[in-house]
């Protein structure tokens, strides 16, 4: 039989505050299989489906997006939303966390271990460490400024760098990890709900209530099999310090939790109503960028001075003729895009301080005063500009960001970045062939001024844009340079550019549009 309990306190919080009892009584030998044992899949409806990545030998792409996060002004509009799981020492916090992902399937989910956010040990601690005499469950062990600050940046969808902790050196490796792009974040920690700016930044509590002779057993199996402890050194530790710390510092914080969750990650009942819970925040967040910018277009104000488009000399006005032609080859298409691609690429960069004349080269020639850029190409079209700023600038680094049509919501979607360490410093060439609402131009924008790159260090590069692109680029993002070799006066009712050169990216491929790819300008018939 099912039992399920909700205890309503007070006073009541934006979330329902529920417990939800276990259904029957297992033995520890049922709870705690031995290691052994061979895992039986789940067979619940909430983990019918595949997660929704494309894994390569190289990277790892969400077929789901990310939607937009910001509105049409380019600023944020909406922060992540962070479910804190609190509970003792191997309760079973990080299996919650993993069936709740498992049970979302949605991409761009976060987990976020408080265990990363272990202090630097002194010397002398490090010896206490190692003699197991070392209270790693005291609030005084974690370093919460740096947890607090790092949980609000990724809240705020900034890209943020996390600690690697060592459990068998009791220290911080050298590498960090980045994380960037969280819909949603779960942050699971024994004392997750022990700082009160850390509170302030939980959307949803939850406090994983497991019996301490389940958690010791649990413990004892970890930290021998996983962080190669010795036993006596496991019990003595549990008695000093993680029973009291849990009496003292842990169980208390389980009236400030929305939900509580005794048998962990077993209790699907639970895991259902907090997914559910989480569902509907994501939909009342949802936003609508690209229909705000297409209605936008009904008044236009003068082009922005932050717009430069390429002197339309005979040459130009020649290769422009060439490739809006519908009947030009896909050899000449190719050909003649790439001699523009080459006129727009040295154009955009006399935009940048310090050019060496002699090569525009901006960092490895020998003008020591030359800054770093770095070229950044939203996929797939965008990408057949890289060789025009290979060609110019020797050894620049390139990124890449794969923003996506839905074809459902009309809406870009980011699934896939991958960025050069470093780069908020950098100027970077941010690349598309063309820009139509310039919802996905803004997109990137976003990005990569999330990743702490300064706005006026960006400049666009794309061969052709619609003056609505022009617009919603400058009016969100007034210090990014727009470059271009021309501007078309308007959109089709299918956001398609008028006249525009048609789906740049299957011209250029050589492809239909059938496999899915979607151009900033045109998911599907190409205008010419």
């Amino acid at each position: 039989s099912c039992n399920v309990a909700l205890t309503t306190l007070t006073p009541p919080p934006p979330l329902y505050r529920a417990k939800i009892s276990d259904v029957g009584e297992d033995s520890l030998d049922r709870l705690l299989p031995p290691s052994g044992a061979p895992r039986r899949k789940s067979t619940t409806l909430l983990s019918k489906t595949e997660p929704p990545l494309l894994r390569t030998g190289t990277r790892t792409i969400y077929t789901a997006g990310r939607p937009p996060w910001y509105d049409e002004h380019g600023a944020q509009s909406k922060e992540a939303f962070v479910i804190g799981l609190c509970g003792g020492s191997a309760s079973g916090k990080t299996t919650v966390a993993n069936k709740i992902i498992e049970a979302l399937d949605v991409p761009w989910v976060v987990l976020l271990s408080m265990d990363s956010f272990y202090k630097v040990l002194s010397p002398d601690e490090q010896a206490l460490a190692a003699s197991n005499d070392y209270n790693f469950d005291h609030p005084g062990a974690f370093d919460f400024e740096l947890l607090v600050a790092t949980l609000r940046k990724l809240k705020q969808g900034k890209s943020v760098k996390i600690p690697v902790y060592d459990f068998t050196t009791h220290g911080r490796q050298k590498d960090w990890k980045n994380v960037y792009g969280a819909s949603v974040i779960i942050f699971e920690g024994i004392m997750s709900f022990a700082d009160k700016e850390l509170l302030q930044l939980l959307d949803m509590k939850i406090f994983v209530d497991t019996d301490s002779d389940i958690r010791l057993v649990r413990r004892l199996r970890r930290d021998i099999t996983e962080r190669g402890r010795d036993i006596e050194g496991v019990i003595k530790q549990y008695n000093k310090f993680v029973k009291p710390a849990f009496e003292q510092y842990i169980e208390p914080t389980m009236r400030l939790a929305d939900i509580v969750v005794p048998r962990g990650g077993g209790n699907m009942v639970a895991i259902d109503l907090i997914v559910q819970h989480v569902h509907s925040q994501l939909e009342e967040r949802e936003l609508s960028v690209r229909a705000l910018l297409a209605s936008a277009q009904q008044t236009q104000p003068p082009l922005p001075q932050t717009l430069s488009v390429l002197e339309s000399t005979p040459q130009v006005r020649g290769l422009h003729t060439i490739i809006r032609n519908k009947d030009t080859s896909r050899d000449e298409f190719i050909f003649y895009s790439k001699r523009l691609m080459r006129l727009l690429i040295e154009h955009a960069l006399t935009f940048l301080p310090r050019v060496c004349p002699q090569c525009f080269c901006h960092h490895a020639c020998s003008a020591a005063s030359s800054p770093q850029i770095t070229g950044v190409s939203i996929l797939r079209a965008g990408e057949t500009m890289e060789p025009a700023l290979r060609a110019v600038c020797k050894d620049v680094r390139i990124g890449k960001i794969l923003i996506q049509t839905n074809l459902d919501s009309g809406e870009p979607e980011l699934h896939y970045l991958r960025l050069p360490k470093d780069i908020s410093e950098d100027h970077v060439i941010l690349m598309d062939s063309t820009v139509s609402t310039g919802a996905a131009a803004m997109m990137a924008v976003r990005v990569l001024l999330d990743h702490e790159v300064q706005e006026d260090k960006i400049v666009l590069v794309s061969l052709l844009m619609a003056e609505l692109g022009v617009h919603s680029v400058a009016y969100a993002f007034p210090q990014v340079k727009i470059i271009t070799s021309a501007v078309d006066k308007s959109l089709d009712d299918s956001l398609h550019v008028i006249p525009g050169i048609g789906d740049f990216g299957d011209r250029y491929f050589g492809t239909d549009g059938s496999d899915g790819w979607s151009d900033e300008e045109d998911p599907e018939q190409p205008s010419y």
